[in-house]
C-alpha cells in the first residue's frame, strides 16, 4: 500500500539533496529530478508530470517548487516541505557558488530566475527566493497538518521531519549533504562560466 505523498517545494540551494537523502533512508520510493519534467512544466504538460508522479513517493528539486498549486489540486492527502535557508543572502550566495561550477550549457538557471547567472542581479534573485516563501507559507496558512518548513542551518534534522511524517526517528546521523567546492569542478567549466560572468557583469555597466 502506498503511502501519501510529499512534495519537497524548497528552491535549489536550500538543502533539497539532504532532504532527498533523508526520504531515501526512511524508505520511500523516491523521484530524483529529471531534466525532462521542467520542460514538461515549461509547456504546461502537467498530465505528463503527474504520469512520472504516481510509481513514486517523495519529490524534491524542480519543478515541484515551481507547479505547488498544481499538486495542492491534485494530491489533497500530500504533505508538503518547504526547505529554505537561514537567510535569503546565504541562498543567493550558495546560488552564485553552485552557477560557477555546473555546466553552463545545460542548467535550467535561464528557465527558471530569467538569468543565465545571480552574479550582478542578486536582489532580484532574493526576491524571487523571499516571493516563494511567502506564497507557499501563504497557500498552507489554512492547513499547517500537512506543511513543514525545514531549516538544517538551524538546526532541523530527524525529529522534525519524522514528526510530521509520523515515522520513528532513525538511529543513524541526519544526511546532511556533502557541501561541493570549486575544487571538485572541471578547471574548464570554472573558466568558462567566469568568461559568461564577467561578461555579464559587463554588460551591466
Amino acid at each position: 500500500m502506498s503511502r501519501a505523498k510529499v512534495f519537497g517545494i524548497g528552491l535549489n540551494k536550500t538543502g533539497t539533496t539532504s532532504l532527498k537523502l533523508a526520504f531515501e533512508k526512511l524508505g520511500y520510493r523516491h523521484l530524483a529530478r529529471k531534466p525532462r519534467l521542467l520542460k514538461y512544466w515549461k509547456r504546461r504538460e502537467y498530465d505528463a508530470i503527474f504520469e512520472w508522479i504516481e510509481d513514486y513517493e517523495t519529490f524534491e528539486d524542480w519543478p515541484w517548487p515551481l507547479m505547488v498549486p498544481e499538486l495542492v489540486d491534485r494530491y489533497p492527502d500530500a504533505k508538503f516541505i518547504l526547505t529554505r535557508r537561514a537567510s535569503p543572502q546565504k541562498w543567493v550566495e550558495s546560488l552564485k557558488r553552485h552557477a560557477e561550477r555546473t555546466n553552463p550549457d545545460n542548467n535550467p538557471r535561464q528557465t527558471i530566475f530569467g538569468r543565465s547567472y545571480p552574479h550582478g542581479y542578486e536582489a532580484e534573485h532574493i526576491r524571487y527566493y523571499q516571493d516563494h516563501l511567502d506564497r507557499v507559507q501563504g497557500l498552507f496558512a489554512a492547513r499547517p497538518d500537512k506543511f513543514l518548513e525545514l531549516c538544517w542551518e538551524e538546526g532541523d534534522g530527524w525529529r522534525e521531519l519524522c514528526d510530521f511524517l509520523a515515522l520513528p526517528v532513525p538511529r543513524k546521523a541526519f544526511p546532511h549533504a556533502n557541501k561541493s567546492t570549486s575544487a571538485d569542478s572541471d578547471p574548464e567549466v570554472l573558466h568558462e562560466n567566469q568568461r559568461r560572468i564577467q561578461l555579464q557583469l559587463k554588460n551591466l555597466k
